[in-house]
């Protein structure tokens, strides 16, 4: 069983920056895909952004490429999401997923979420 629990979130402004964190624990995270999706109000969740167990591979939505970056710290056993030029669009839930194999994109196939932490860009 693994336990993931965000941070990092809160009320930026349109062009700002934060940088998100979710801690894993109960067993080897360095096995663990890697990902983060959002949920907006009256929207679908959707994936944001996953990293390989050995964090060489990266994958992004199109919406957040070359804004956001995913990166993984396996000796503290958590993954973080630097967001950049943040929009309005860009607010919502944020949550942090893992599964025991290759990243993907689709939520059903992440064995792991955590609670999700808001995040909200003022225009």
């Amino acid at each position: 069983q693994v336990q993931l629990a965000e941070s990092g979130g809160g009320l930026v402004q349109a062009g700002g920056s934060l940088r998100l964190s979710c801690a894993a624990s109960g067993r080897d995270f360095s096995w663990l895909a890697m990902a983060w999706f959002r949920q907006a109000p009256g929207k679908e969740r959707e994936f944001v952004a996953g990293i390989s167990w050995i964090g060489g591979l990266t994958r992004y939505s199109d919406s957040v490429k070359g804004r956001f970056t995913i990166s993984r710290n396996n000796a503290v056993n958590t993954v973080y999401l630097q967001m950049n030029s943040l929009r309005p669009e860009d607010t919502a839930v944020y949550y942090c997923a893992a599964r025991n194999s290759r990243v993907v994109i689709t939520e059903g196939m992440y064995d792991y979420w955590g609670q999700g932490t808001q995040v909200t860009v003022s225009s």
